[in-house]
């Protein structure tokens, strides 16, 4: 992903953020036959992940805060734009979430 920058685009980066978190807990859950109905919830994706690998408890926790960006900030002139260094932890979190995810396929699931 690539870093924020202090341009107003910065604004999208929690909701692409939430995107990319929910994309890679599908992804884990997709890889273990796993079915998940439509949701931008990442509590809810990450409580199936849990009963898959307890191991991601706590990385399930944190990254259902971004759910709320699934709408929060997607949309001009709705609320204020995030502060860059939230935007920017936002996206690190949702790269925790995408490595983790990677960690636990196997090497020919990986890009």
């Amino acid at each position: 992903m690539p870093p924020c920058s202090s341009a107003p685009t910065h604004r999208t980066c929690p909701f692409h953020a939430q995107q990319a978190g929910g994309k890679a807990l599908k992804a884990f859950l997709s890889w273990h036959d796993v079915p998940f109905r439509k949701t931008h919830d990442l509590s809810v994706l990450g409580q199936q992940c849990l009963a898959i690998d307890r191991t991601l408890e706590d990385l399930c926790w944190r990254a259902a805060q971004l759910t709320v960006f699934a709408w929060l900030f997607r949309y001009p002139g709705e609320v204020e734009e995030p502060p860059l260094g939230e935007a920017r932890g936002d996206l690190a979190l949702a790269r925790e979430v995408y490595e983790a995810v990677l960690a636990r396929l196997p090497e020919e699931a990986r890009p």
